[in-house]
């Protein structure tokens, strides 16, 4: 196994320590760690991917696993907390397996969807928004700055916002591809038809005088 699937999988196996930690409140500092911990393997497991050229089909099936695991683990432990609202949790989980679906839809097709500025955005905005949240949570073992708690729930409706932002663009990309995909079709097809009506059409003999 090499390095970039390696730091997938630890992702993947750092979520149940997350959920762990974060619902028997142990610490919210360890639970910042590690959630933070683990969204930096996002980062180095496609840098090193790229970088070594190890770019492999398990590394690409499992990212985008390991990556919903992790933030609806993280977010749906919040809203068991009652840290966070659940309907904001249900919008900004609910866009993560619309979107990976549509880009499944789209590879079975044989095109790609790449990440727009917009999805970036709110992949950064949404591990500030955990990570700040999960230091203002009011634990036994400290009392954080309830200033955490305010940026958290701040950060949390940008979130929301370009989760619905970015999900219109992913399917405006999706629905601008298909219909140039089809355009693209009816084009070949008409030529082909236009150049078996020619072949079926009959030769007139020349006169000779």
């Amino acid at each position: 196994m090499n390095l970039p699937n390696g730091l997938t999988l630890m992702r993947i196996f750092l979520v149940p320590l997350l959920v762990a930690v974060l619902l028997t409140k142990y610490n919210v500092l360890i639970a910042a760690a590690i959630f933070l911990a683990a969204s930096l393997t996002d980062l180095l497991d496609g840098y090193f991917a790229r970088k070594r050229g190890q770019i492999t089909t398990l590394g690409t099936l499992l990212d985008p696993v390991a990556d919903k695991l992790l933030i609806s683990s993280a977010f749906i432990s919040l809203v068991q907390l009652q840290v966070v609202p659940a309907w904001m949790v249900v919008i900004i989980v609910g866009r993560e397996f619309a979107v990976t679906g549509l880009r499944s839809i789209a590879s079975a097709q044989g095109f790609m969807i790449d990440a727009s500025e917009l999805g970036k955005m709110k992949m950064v905005t949404q591990v500030t928004a955990i990570t700040l949240l999960i230091v203002g949570m009011p634990m036994p073992s400290g009392t954080p700055h309830p200033i955490f708690h305010t940026l958290g729930t701040i950060s949390l409706y940008f979130v929301v916002l370009f989760a619905v932002v970015s999900a219109f663009d992913y399917f405006r990309t999706f629905w601008t591809k298909i219909d140039y995909r089809f355009k693209a079709r009816q084009r070949r097809r008409l030529i082909l038809l236009q150049k078996r009506q020619r072949r079926q059409l009959p030769t007139r003999d020349v006169p000779t005088h």
